[in-house]
């Protein structure tokens, strides 16, 4: 069954939005090259986590269906066709990401572990949005709305956070450590969010009212 749902499911994975978003991270990506005089190791981390965003974004398009509500009578479970859009994109995820860190100059590229650990959780928090939106709502194109969603949630992140709550330092800050382990808690948060909302949601089956007998003679 799934090997069945593999074309239908490829040919329904939304290539332009995918494409829009590796074409915007990866000339993001790539500003550092273009910098005149000596690398500023502050550009090169402020393009990697632009180029993250532009990657999340775009997985947020990854769950849009026009034909949810057809789909969804399909002999496979929800679960099921979820993991095989990410199955079939996480190698274009990877494939972005690798570029992107290779596009920033040595010399002003921050630590790629750290910086991959804000990129995964980025793009799990997308995905988790669409898997929730997709569960509680009828909505079959959620995507446009999750990312402006997580568009602001990062612009609000950055500029309202107290700072001993942020989530953007530099590497040679002595919070960098710390930030990080936020940026790990937030990754399993939104892993396990996902992964619950991934289920269909249990109907109640319809309710049998009971049986009403007839009087017996004798109570007459």
């Amino acid at each position: 069954m799934t090997r069945a749902l593999l074309p239908p499911v490829w040919r329904a994975l939304p290539r332009r939005a995918l494409a829009a978003a590796t074409a915007v991270g990866l000339l993001l990506a790539g500003i550092p090259r273009l910098q005149s005089g000596l690398p500023d190791p502050l550009v090169g981390l402020y393009a990697l986590r632009a180029a993250a965003l532009a990657f999340a974004l775009g997985l947020a398009f990854l769950l849009d269906d026009p034909a949810r509500h057809i789909t969804s009578a399909v002999p496979a479970r929800r679960p099921v066709r979820v993991a095989l859009r990410v199955a079939l994109v996480a190698p274009w995820a990877v494939l972005c990401w690798t570029t992107a860190l290779l596009l920033v100059p040595e010399e002003s590229r921050p630590p790629a572990g750290a910086l991959t650990l804000e990129a995964a959780a980025t793009a799990v928090l997308a995905l988790a949005a669409a898997t929730l939106v997709i569960r509680r709502t009828q909505a079959t194109e959620p995507g446009a709305a999750i990312s402006m969603w997580l568009l602001v949630t990062g612009v609000t992140a950055a500029l309202l956070l107290p700072p001993d709550w942020t989530l953007f330092v530099a590497p040679d800050d002595p919070r960098w450590q710390s930030t990080h382990d936020r940026w790990a808690l937030l990754l399993t948060a939104a892993a396990v969010v996902g992964a619950r909302a991934c289920a269909e949601p249990v109907r109640a089956g319809p309710r049998l009212r009971p049986l009403r007998t007839a009087p017996s003679r004798g109570a007459l």
